[in-house]
């Protein structure tokens, strides 16, 4: 690469310039203390680690966008981080180790392989909230509710939260007795919403007539709150365990609507997007400024398994960046305050004073300040000497 080049980035790596990282860093802030005023505790887990640790529970998909390189003391695996989900898991599972429900959120950067989707970033800043040791619908309800309000701390509005439930797919399949490569052909078509490719297998393999209809039926199953009442008839003859995902999909539509009336619930009932590793329902926030979700979560119990201690768990995540972009709220830079450059002890403790009041106090190399460096320093004010004293005044 010759020297001309060397300011070139990798693809889907960018930098983040003053003003784009200011607002970045101000709505950071704005939603870790949201989510300390709900009682989630920060933690900063490590960028890299062993990589048997960082994927455990996780999806094949989390693998592939895994950075993996050797270490050069132990000679094992490790990864750079993709996700943080898993790692706050083992913080609940083998470090804090209490009984009661835990509640941690985070914000912090990770590292894919590729972009994950049309002009995202490779680099992108996760900041998300997980609930371990609960696993009644309460959970559910509070992590929707508090992604709802992310959002709105984030003033992005017109948001659509899509809700499904991959444990009724689960129970289907199981009870459609399945080989292995016929659920994988299943479970591609479901995910491209293939219909004839999904009857075509299921008329192959299924010949329980009522199970063959039901998953027919539930991959078409999504739309408005309609979809819901439309769900409970189509799986009246259902499986105890279905009768019993279906009804945990209404208390927990009940309890959000109870706590944010006006928001817009819709379903997708076939929506398998993690099915390796959730457990039960799962939920996406979009916008229609954003082709892809701008949050999604869900419930993945049992992940702190390996670790020691298998606790139920629910959570959610967005990437700070994405929601910077779509944000209508203003984060603007604090005009500035220019002092000259003086040794003078009354000088010095009036910009001590200054700054301990809040105020951007920016020290001038230059006697007099051109237009162009008021500009540039973002400066409004400037310190002058009037009548023996040191004061602030507009420039």
């Amino acid at each position: 690469m010759t020297s001309a080049k060397r300011w070139l980035l990798p693809d889907g790596v960018e930098e983040i310039l003053p003003r784009e990282a200011h607002k970045l860093e101000s709505l950071r802030r704005k939603l870790l203390d949201l989510y300390e005023s709900w009682g989630y505790q920060l933690v900063i887990t490590p960028l890299i680690e062993y990589l048997d640790s960082l994927l455990v529970g996780s999806s094949h998909d989390l693998d592939l966008h895994t950075f993996k390189i050797t270490d050069q003391l132990s000679g094992r695996m490790m990864g750079i981080r993709a996700d943080i989900t898993p790692q706050a898991a083992r913080i609940d599972a083998h470090c804090l180790n209490k009984e009661g429900p835990v509640r941690l959120c985070y914000a912090d950067s990770v590292l894919h392989t590729k972009p994950r989707g049309l002009m995202t970033s490779r680099v992108p800043i996760r900041v998300g909230a997980e609930l371990y040791g609960h696993s009644g619908v309460e959970c559910d309800i509070e992590l929707i509710c508090l992604m709802h309000q992310t959002l709105g701390a984030a003033a992005i509005g017109d948001i659509h939260i899509v809700l499904g439930h991959v444990g009724i797919f689960r129970t289907l399949v199981k009870e459609a007795n399945l080989s292995t490569d016929t659920e994988t052909l299943l479970f591609e078509a479901v995910q491209r919403k293939a219909y004839g490719e999904i009857d075509e297998v299921l008329d192959a393999a299924v010949q329980e007539q009522a199970i063959n209809n039901m998953i027919k039926q539930l991959a078409r199953l999504s739309g408005g709150e309609a979809t819901l009442s439309d769900a409970i008839g189509v799986f009246a003859a259902a499986p105890v365990t279905v009768q019993s995902e279906l009804a945990e999909l209404v208390a927990i539509v009940a309890g959000v609507k109870k706590r944010i009336p006006d928001i817009t619930l819709c379903f997708d009932l076939c929506e398998l997007r993690g099915y390796e590793y959730h457990t039960g329902i799962v939920f996406a926030a979009y916008t229609p400024d954003y082709g892809r979700a701008v949050a999604k979560g869900g419930r993945y119990d049992d992940i702190g398994e390996v670790f020691g201690r298998a606790r139920p768990a629910s959570g959610f995540d967005s990437d700070l960046k994405t929601l910077a972009k779509l944000t209508t709220r203003e984060f603007n830079l604090k005009s500035a305050i220019a002092a000259p450059y003086d040794d003078s002890d009354e000088l010095l403790a009036l910009l001590e004073k200054l700054r301990d009041e809040g105020e951007v106090v920016i020290s001038s190399f230059n006697q007099e300040l051109s237009e162009q460096d008021q500009r540039e320093l973002d400066c409004d004010r400037r310190i002058v000497q009037r009548g023996g004293m040191w004061v602030v005044e507009k420039f």
